[in-house]
């Protein structure tokens, strides 16, 4: 799937991913899109969340083995 940015959590425990992936979605502009990869469990629950209270969307996400990967289009202002 085509993204603008990528943001590499892989290694990183909560709560880092999700405070990464703030400041990675702040850099963005409207309907960009964010591809993340983590290896951290709690990131399907917490990346979810973080989306819906944000208003971004979570456009896919997938598990292969160990590893999380998500694509993020950021919310229009």
């Amino acid at each position: 799937m085509e993204h603008q940015a990528l943001l590499d959590a892989t290694g990183l425990l909560c709560p880092e991913p999700v405070m990464l992936l703030h400041v990675e979605m702040r850099k963005l502009t409207a309907k960009q899109v964010l591809k993340v990869i983590a290896t951290d469990s709690s990131t399907t629950r917490d990346i979810p969340k973080f989306c819906q209270f944000l208003g971004h969307k979570l456009i896919e996400q997938n598990q292969q083995g160990d590893i999380y990967t998500y694509w993020i289009e950021k919310k229009e202002k």
